[in-house]
């Protein structure tokens, strides 16, 4: 079997009201497909995270190296891929480029052998994942102590038992906030936060300690993801979680990250550190330094369905004990009109429990129609 044609798919949608976390605001959604086809009449999709555009050049420059090679070579033609780009993306969009070309190679080798991409990743360990819903962003109008908590409350009533907010508006409004959201939704509703990264270790150390008391499941991003002393600082401060990652790159930075012990729960996304060949090596190094994994997620279905073939295979984050924590799936309840539109059946969830596609490869089908609807001018 021999690559044939590699092509990108720029997406956008506006959506019908802006929403912010720490450090901007969105208007509109975009998202970044790979398609590759083959000799043997296989088309397989992967996804990119980051900048669309700018990572569908990475693929585009990337694409004559791989045609005639043969897909099922994944780790082979991820080395190669890297080694040539060593010099100038070791971190960044040429490796979300690479994640992008790595997801789609696993969805041929998948529906090549009629199987699951997680039974060639090593077999399953679960065939559905708990997932926390991620939402609770700033809108332009209302009182986000009011509408926040209305928010929390009613992925509660969906059947969610977690929901991740965000924070990073000032240590004050965040401490409010937090506490009003925890009333919300009750003690027995996990609750997250996530700063992305728009503090420095004395707000960020300030903030944990006044909302400690909230019974906060980890502390996302609570710094930028250079100040590696910082995340040490604020993890021995707080006794809340610090977890991190979707900044990170590669099995080697996460080696340096781990090394560093700044971090007690790893976010890696598929689409950006590595694509599935590289997040599972960066789980299995997680593993041997004990630190938990549950991935980044925010994309469309391609990124969903990636992430699940992963969740599937990773380990549990305490594989000794009768009653195991499980990782769990970053389930965004944002608007988005790309996310489930792209697919025939939509990856949904059922009171906050969603299933692990079983369809070979990725277990999804592209909608075209829904492609040319949202092509990027």
């Amino acid at each position: 079997m021999k690559i044939t044609g590699i092509r990108t798919h720029i997406l956008e949608a506006r959506l019908s009201q802006p929403f912010a976390y720490s450090r901007a605001w969105y208007d509109t959604r975009t998202a970044m497909l790979v398609e590759i086809e083959t000799d043997a009449g296989l088309t397989c999709w992967g996804e990119c995270y980051g900048p669309a555009r700018m990572t569908s050049a990475v693929v585009q420059t990337i694409a004559p190296w791989l045609i005639g090679d043969d897909p099922l070579r994944s780790d082979v033609l991820w080395q190669t891929i890297y080694a040539r780009l060593r010099d100038h993306g070791q971190k960044g969009v040429v490796i979300q480029g690479l994640s992008g070309i790595d997801i789609a190679l696993w969805d041929i080798k998948g529906k090549h052998f009629g199987v699951p991409a997680y039974l060639l990743l090593g077999g399953a360990a679960r065939k559905q994942v708990a997932a926390y819903a991620t939402g609770l962003y700033r809108r332009k109008t209302g009182d986000p102590l009011k509408y926040l908590p209305e928010e929390a409350a009613g992925y509660v009533a969906e059947g969610f038992r977690a929901v991740k907010l965000k924070v990073g508006f000032g240590v004050e409004e965040d401490v409010a906030v937090t506490r009003a959201v925890r009333e919300a939704i009750g003690p027995e509703v996990a609750l997250m936060v996530d700063a992305n990264h728009a503090y420095d270790a004395v707000a960020a150390i300030r903030l944990g300690r006044l909302i400690e008391g909230c019974d906060i499941g980890w502390f996302e991003e609570p710094v930028p993801p250079e100040d590696v002393a910082g995340y040490r600082a604020v993890r021995s401060a707080l006794s809340i979680p610090i977890a991190g990652g979707e900044c990170e790159f590669t099995r080697f930075g996460f080696r340096d990250l781990f090394a560093s012990h700044a971090l007690d729960i790893a976010q890696p996304d598929t689409c950006a550190a590595g694509g599935l060949t590289e997040c599972k090596k960066i789980a299995d190094m997680g593993e041997a330094f004990g630190i938990r994994y549950n991935p980044h997620v925010w994309g469309t279905g391609i990124a969903i369905a990636a992430s699940l073939q992963l969740l599937a295979v990773l380990p549990s984050h305490t594989p000794t004990s009768l009653a195991p924590q499980e990782p769990m799936l970053e389930f965004d309840r944002t608007e988005h009109p790309i996310r489930q539109a792209i697919l025939k059946h939509p990856i949904e969830h059922a009171n906050g429990i969603v299933r692990v596609p079983d369809g070979p490869g990725l277990g999804i089908e592209i909608d075209r129609d829904a492609l040319a609807r949202f092509a990027a001018s």
